[in-house]
């Protein structure tokens, strides 16, 4: 019984080494089964270069080409004037405005119309008794044919009366004609400060008017949008929106360059034209002087560049993934911003573009690609 004593103690301890190993084999084989794959996921994307049509934008006010302070050109007093002379009317051009009493200006036509009358039949007069003289003097001795006795100085003075009738007739039916005030361009009327009966005098200001043929809008262009401004952009087209205007935009023209930089903004100005914006002339919408207005239009075209969102441009740097699927880091020039997008060229591996990033990324890591949006979603969740 005495080996039973030694035997049976050396069993336990086997059996418990045993037993132990067991377990830690067990244990290994678990944690090899439950090992997982630790890479960040990403989605890459391929980029294809393309020619980006630059669209420029700016802003402005809507302004008349012009304003005028409407002057009569004659005295006398206001016998009438148009219906439509008023705050806020619209007159065409040659459209007359007022009307100022004529009689005294018809009779001052009709005298100077005697006036010349007169001064016609007293140069008939000279000239024939000239050529009188003229005759008479071919049977004189040449010392007394004269410049007098050929009356040539009473010719002259005729001849200037008949132009002095002249110029005054033609200030008559100046006069005359002034006494009907009419638009000088297609208009919309400011103010007006006559009535019927007034007396007004020559230079006093009667309206305020604003020509409606054309509207200008003055709007900046910054300084780093100047790069990007077409070789033909004086003449070009542009599409304005108005706020007044919902849902229409209006066409307009870049009519010229104000020439200046602005020292403060360093900002250029140009002015752009819009034709007919009271749409008296056609069914295009209506657009008011004093609106506020959204201008685009076309500028260079950017050659070769990759469009990519911005938040994948980082310090310049765009990350791709090599052959080994490790991240790469590229210097970019980023050309433009455009609409949450950069356009940028460079040299990078444009099949492979991250378009996930990890949140730390480095050169060199590696990293498990992703197909699509969906399992990126699966493999963050687990």
């Amino acid at each position: 019984m005495k080996w039973m004593r030694i035997a049976l103690p050396v069993g336990v301890f086997i059996a418990g080494y045993l037993g132990m190993k067991g377990i830690e084999a067990s244990a290994s084989d678990s944690a090899i089964k439950e090992e997982v794959d630790t890479r960040p996921t990403v989605t890459i994307e391929s980029l294809s270069p393309e020619d980006v049509r630059v669209r420029l934008t700016s802003y402005g006010e809507i302004t008349p080409l012009e304003t005028t302070n409407l002057a009569a050109q004659v005295s006398g007093e206001v016998e009438s004037w148009n219906p439509k002379f008023v705050s806020g009317g619209l007159v065409r051009r040659g459209e007359t405005l007022f009307s100022i009493e004529q009689d005294a200006y018809e009779a001052a036509l009709l005298l100077a119309e005697a006036n010349l009358a007169s001064a016609k039949a007293q140069l008939i007069q000279e000239e024939a008794q000239a050529d009188v003289a003229a005759r008479e003097a071919k049977t004189m001795p040449d010392a007394r044919v004269t410049d007098l006795y050929l009356r040539k100085p009473q010719v002259m003075s005729a001849q200037a009366g008949v132009k002095s009738a002249e110029a005054q007739l033609k200030i008559a039916k100046r006069d005359l004609d002034n006494c009907k005030v009419k638009a000088p361009y297609d208009a919309l009327i400011v103010s007006r400060n006559i009535s019927t009966g007034d007396y007004v005098t020559q230079g006093s200001p009667v309206a305020v008017i604003n020509n409606i043929e054309y509207a200008e809008i003055t709007f900046p262009v910054a300084g780093f949008d100047r790069l990007f401004l077409a070789d033909n952009t004086i003449g070009s087209d542009i599409a304005i929106e108005v706020d007044d205007v919902q849902g229409a935009t209006v066409k307009g023209t870049i009519h010229r360059d104000t020439g200046v930089i602005d020292n403060n903004t360093r900002m250029s100005y140009f002015v752009a034209r819009i034709e007919d914006p009271y749409a008296i002339n056609t069914t295009k919408p209506i657009v008011k002087f004093g609106s506020y207005s959204t201008i685009s239009f076309e500028g260079k075209t950017l050659s070769d560049v990759y469009r990519v969102p911005q938040e994948l441009v980082t310090n310049r740097k765009l990350w791709t993934l090599d052959e080994d699927n490790k991240l790469t880091s590229h210097k970019v020039k980023v050309i433009r911003e455009e609409n949450g997008d950069f356009l940028i060229q460079g040299e990078f591996n444009a099949s492979k573009v991250v378009m996930t990033l990890p949140e730390y990324p480095q050169n060199g890591m590696a990293v498990k690609v992703i197909e699509n949006s969906s399992d990126l979603v699966t493999a963050q969740t687990n």
